[in-house]
């Protein structure tokens, strides 16, 4: 119990320090995955990179239709244990990891038939069709295993309890970083298997992970027990995950949509533009995870704060993360600004068109990585506070009201040509910054939170 009173009382830095700290570092960890892969494949070429750079967006859909379901046991469990009923927060944990389970089985089986299909949809050309489907496929068979490793993450983030995932990531990650050579180039015995060597190497530990998550689940030592028994449909606390988690998915599979169809932009182009906007697109992801972190433990922290009847306290959460991802963020763009052009050789070094354009493309994208910090933070306050709905919105108003058609107009109704793509997400990030921030100065989410409280 030291540990929930923790987050529910004493210094709210210290609280956020101490939760956003180590969801950050497994974030990091978990994107060194695509870096990991990036960097490896670059040695194989533009078209290597351009492969997997447009399954992504797809991949990442896929996961994300699961994945908002985690963070309705996120927000189930926080509450639950700021509200000291143990009882609650072991069955529905019970419950999510078992619906988890049989809708990543599903997503695994369809998405691995529906690969060529979908990379021809989005324009996959001929010198990337077959490498694209295969890593695709392959990545689909470890559905699974990611988004049973992904529940036991949020839950354990639900309780604080957020160190531990950091281990098991730091151990995959490493071995990740032996197995990606391994299997994409072979040696002895194992025969390369190029682009999809890359997605073996995943499954293999995403597997790991899943069952060490398992386990310890299982184990009960680590503040949440499953139980077998516990499994079991229970239609009502199955309706409220589905409540909660149904708006997050569609938030983030339009986040998915939305990055599938901006590929499909980018694809007009070449595929060099391809593995620009890629590799672009994967270091911004590396960048905002320090907001994506933030993100996650303003959910946690707000949600325990709620399960506690601290409601101004969960208003405190959220002022401050806001200014802590404002100015962090604006921090790292500076830096992202001034160092754009060495790091993205570093993944395509013998490609000087490709480092200009993606070089170019974070340039433009960085004065904005602030704005982007505050959406975030603000829908980690709605979700925490069980108002998925609002964060589903903003999404949707940034990615489909704003941004792609923003990024078609520019790209094809003006002289920019591909370049007007990069200037979509600045302005888009601005907007969506905005709506979130006039929401939540509304209070809406806090005056219904005091009347279910009074």
């Amino acid at each position: 119990m030291n540990q929930k009173r923790k987050y529910t009382e004493g210094g709210i830095f210290t609280s956020l320090f101490h939760l956003a700290v180590p969801i950050i570092l497994a974030n990091i960890l978990q994107t060194a995955y695509q870096l990991i892969d990036t960097f490896w494949l670059g040695r194989l070429g533009a078209n290597a990179v351009a492969a997997v750079s447009i399954s992504f967006p797809l991949l990442f859909l896929v996961l994300s239709l699961g994945s908002g379901l985690t963070l309705a046991g996120t927000v189930l469990v926080s509450q639950y244990y700021g509200a000291e009923d143990q009882k609650r927060v072991d069955f529905n944990s019970s419950q999510t990891i078992s619906l988890i389970f049989f809708i990543s089985l599903f997503l695994s089986v369809l998405s691995y038939f529906a690969a060529a299909p979908l990379m021809k949809l989005i324009g996959a050309g001929p010198e990337i069709l077959e490498d694209s489907v295969s890593y695709f496929q392959v990545s689909s068979i470890g559905f699974v295993f990611l988004f049973m490793f992904f529940s036991f993450q949020s839950l354990m983030r639900g309780i604080g309890n957020v160190m531990l995932p950091v281990y098991i990531v730091l151990f995959t990650v490493f071995l990740n970083l032996i197995l990606d050579p391994l299997f994409i180039y072979g040696y002895g015995p194992i025969p390369g298997y190029g682009v999809a060597g890359a997605a073996v190497a995943s499954i293999i530990t995403q597997a790991l992970s899943a069952v060490i998550g398992l386990w310890i689940l299982f184990r009960g030592r680590s503040g949440i027990r499953i139980h077998f028994n516990q499994m079991r449909p229970h239609i009502s606390t199955l309706k409220r995950i589905v409540n909660l988690g149904i708006p997050a998915s569609i938030e983030q599979s339009t986040r998915a949509l939305g990055m599938t169809f901006m590929v499909v932009l980018v694809t007009g182009f070449g595929s060099e533009v391809v593995a620009a906007y890629g590799i672009g697109a994967r270091i911004l992801s590396f960048i905002i995870i320090p907001a994506l972190g933030l993100a996650i433990a303003t959910t946690s922290l707000v949600g325990q704060n709620i399960g506690a009847i601290k409601i101004k306290r969960a208003e405190q959460v959220a002022n401050l993360s806001s200014k802590i991802a404002f100015f962090g963020l604006t921090g790292m763009g500076v830096l992202m600004y001034f160092f754009a052009v060495p790091i993205t050789a570093f993944f395509i070094p013998n490609d000087p068109e490709v480092i200009n354009d993606a070089a170019y493309f974070i340039k433009i994208m960085a004065p904005s990585f602030g704005l982007l910090g505050v959406q975030q933070v603000l829908n980690g306050v709605f979700n925490g506070a069980g108002f998925t709905k609002a964060s589903m919105l903003i999404s949707i108003l940034n990615l489909w009201i704003i941004r792609f058609p923003v990024a078609f107009m520019l790209s094809h109704k003006t002289n920019l040509s591909y370049e007007g793509i990069w200037w979509a997400f600045p302005i888009s990030n601005l907007i969506a910054a905005l709506a979130a921030f006039i929401y939540f100065k509304r209070g809406y989410w806090k005056l219904r939170l005091y009347k279910k409280r009074n």
